[in-house]
């Protein structure tokens, strides 16, 4: 080790500007990781429990009027509102709603418990880049003759809270009803045909029962040939759900959102704003400190400047002279990563439990976000430093 450079080091080191520059840089990393580690925790809160993508998607229906249903006015959606919608904007994507134009019997048993239930039925389909589940579970194999399958989550509430409650029956959570087959009857164009059912999720947002466009091409082709499936429903990705074009849009064209898509997508929108603006002031905060640290480090090789020439001329390459300055900023800045994230840590254990507390279904996740960003910044940071160092040391060694 550089005995003669650390000499000068710790002779010239002023403890208060290192101080600062520690306590601020500390700072505006422990705002910076708690808005990521903050946004990821709290952001299922408004997504989780869908079986579809948690993006803006916003589901699109036609109003229907009494005038309407009197007269017979079709409330699907044509190629060319399709179209239009697409062109919008304010929209990144269009995927249409495909119905089931076949009969549907479901029935769904367990005898070990005396149930079974059983109900005539329908099936809808949205194309595979909308569904939010492992593409593993998510295909219908024709050999197979099973069908995945999502539902409603309200559909289990029902029977928990209404039907099981007024008979006496055992609760179903969502993890058996996983695990149970459904007896399904498909019957059209003279056919009739028994398959599998298999949930393999469940949905807040949409009031449908959901299978794969594969096995829905497939089944209208088989059950009902020569018939055309036009879709009473568009699920539509938009840039930012809080645009005021999308309500005056569907206001225009007599159009309306299905549940409280466009709430909860607005409700995503602002909390992505308001991570952003914590973000952002945290960044500067980070700035600041490190430029603190590049102006007491310039101050001390400046003060050294001569001994560090004589140093260079003995024969001390810059790197050797540089290793010093940069172990103690290298230093500095893991220590801040290690203690904002034990910061982070703490705080999170506060929140996680009242979140717990108030959405108990809820998944914690871990600190990976935190550990991953904070550790890009460390990076980055520090490598500024060295580089910044190196080349003042190699201005030195330059007489310039």
């Amino acid at each position: 080790m550089n005995r003669l450079v650390w000499k000068l080091l710790r002779q010239h080191i002023s403890i208060g500007q290192l101080t600062g520059f520690f306590l601020a840089n500390l700072f505006g990393m422990l705002i910076v990781l708690l808005s990521v580690q903050f946004y990821r925790d709290v952001l299922p809160v408004f997504t989780q429990g869908d079986s579809f993508m948690k993006k803006n998607y916003i589901i699109a229906t036609k109003k229907i009027s009494a005038l309407g249903s009197f007269t017979g006015r079709s409330n699907t959606f044509s190629p060319k509102e399709i179209e239009e919608m697409k062109e919008q904007s304010f929209t990144e994507s269009v995927g249409a709603f495909t119905p089931s134009l076949f009969k549907v019997s479901a029935g769904l048993g367990m005898q070990e418990a005396g149930i079974h239930l059983s109900t005539e039925m329908f099936f809808e389909s949205v194309p595979d880049e909308y569904v939010d589940v492992s593409l593993d579970n998510w295909h219908f194999d024709e050999s197979a003759q099973v069908i995945p399958i999502i539902i409603p989550r309200n559909y289990l509430n029902l029977y928990n809270f209404g039907f099981a409650q007024s008979r006496n029956l055992p609760k179903l959570s969502e993890g058996l009803m996983s695990l149970i087959q459904m007896d399904i009857m498909l019957r059209g164009n003279g056919r009739a045909e028994q398959f599998k059912g298999k949930i393999v999720g469940f949905s807040n947002r949409l009031n449908t029962i959901l299978v794969p466009q594969a096995f829905m091409d497939w089944a209208n082709q088989r059950f009902a040939p020569g018939k055309e499936a036009r879709p009473s429903r568009l699920i539509v990705e938009v840039k930012n759900p809080a645009d005021t074009a999308v309500s005056d849009y569907f206001q225009q064209q007599h159009y309306e959102p299905e549940g409280d898509g466009l709430d909860a997508g607005k409700t995503t929108h602002f909390l992505r704003l308001i991570t952003g603006i914590v973000m952002g002031v945290g960044l500067f905060i980070s700035i600041l400190s490190f430029y603190i640290l590049m102006l007491s480090i310039f101050l001390l090789l400046q003060k050294n400047t001569v001994k560090l020439e004589n140093l260079l001329l003995i024969g001390y390459s810059p790197n050797r002279v540089a290793l010093p300055y940069n172990i103690l900023t290298c230093g500095l800045n893991l220590a801040v990563l290690i203690l904002s994230v034990g910061g982070v840590a703490w705080v999170r254990s506060y929140y996680t439990e009242i979140i717990g507390t108030l959405f108990p279904q809820l998944e914690t996740g871990t600190l990976l976000p935190c550990w991953t960003a904070g550790c890009l910044l460390c990076l980055a940071v520090s490598s500024l430093n060295i580089v910044m160092i190196r080349r003042k040391i190699m201005s030195i060694w330059k007489g310039r």
